[in-house]
């Protein structure tokens, strides 16, 4: 690559060359955009829960008779006839004290309450988990449906900031542990690079990749993407990083060499 490969606008962390650009950029401005899209990344995943999760719990706890508990590890309810609680695209909620199996749904996501243990269907598998035997909990409209209420704007605002806080935590972490690798793909290819700057490109190589797990959350969510489309485009969002890590350097300037003096010619 020539020198005049190399981009000076450090703003669109999508191609190869203006990943690169970010080397010579200052860490606030890799800050700033690492945080655009963590901000976008956080409004997506919240209106994944509010669209998509929340309204079918929301509507099984609806369904929940007046009185019930969790009590020692024992559901006890007056009327535990298997049935339906609530079905939607992502979530399903089942009663079937003895796990009958009379009920299943085709939701990608089912939680089945038996007399004893909670049964979780989904893509992965089965599994079964027992309830607490020391602990009780409210198994009832009555009163879950003022805490759920209380509680779902926290669990959002919590899982924004979780979002936000821990994708700018996991590139920083990423990027500490790439760099030098990154570093010796640009010193080998004779590229202008030190650590900083190395470390800079690195942050912003993981960008596209992150873009695509973003988007992919979003075609999830909007029902163009199922859960084994999701997966994929998880692991492919690493590739992308990788990728774009050994790609990038390869559009920064050349290491230009220091001028030799002529041995013969006498420095005045």
């Amino acid at each position: 690559m020539s020198a005049l490969a190399e981009s000076t606008f450090a703003w669109e962390p999508i191609t190869p060359r203006g990943v690169a650009a970010f080397a010579r950029a200052s860490f606030e401005r890799l800050l700033v955009v690492q945080s655009i899209l963590a901000l976008v990344t956080a409004i997506v995943i919240v209106w994944l829960l509010t669209n998509g999760f929340f309204p079918t719990i929301d509507a099984a706890i609806r369904q929940l008779p007046d009185h019930g508990e969790i009590v020692h590890g024992e559901l006890n309810l007056p009327d535990a006839e298997p049935r339906l609680l609530a079905e939607g695209h992502f979530l399903a909620f089942i009663l079937d004290a003895k796990h009958t199996g009379q009920i299943r749904s085709p939701a990608q996501f089912q939680f089945e309450f038996g007399e004893n243990s909670l049964l979780i269907f989904s893509l992965f598998g089965e599994a079964e988990m027992d309830y607490p035997p020391d602990q009780s909990f409210y198994f009832n409209r009555t009163d879950l449906r003022p805490k759920w209420g209380a509680w779902a704007p926290e669990i959002l605002g919590l899982a924004a900031l979780a979002v936000f806080f821990g994708l700018l935590l996991s590139w920083t972490l990423l990027a500490t542990l790439y760099f030098l690798p990154v570093w010796l793909v640009a010193f080998f290819a004779n590229r202008d690079l030190n650590f900083r700057q190395s470390w800079r490109l690195t942050g912003a190589a993981l960008m596209p990749g992150a873009l695509l797990m973003t988007l992919s959350i979003l075609l999830y969510g909007i029902g163009a993407f199922d859960l084994i489309k999701l997966c994929f485009a998880f692991g492919m969002h690493f590739l992308i990083g990788w990728i774009y890590l050994f790609i990038s350097p390869l559009f920064v300037r050349r290491a230009i060499p220091p001028e030799k003096k002529n041995p013969f010619i006498a420095s005045k």
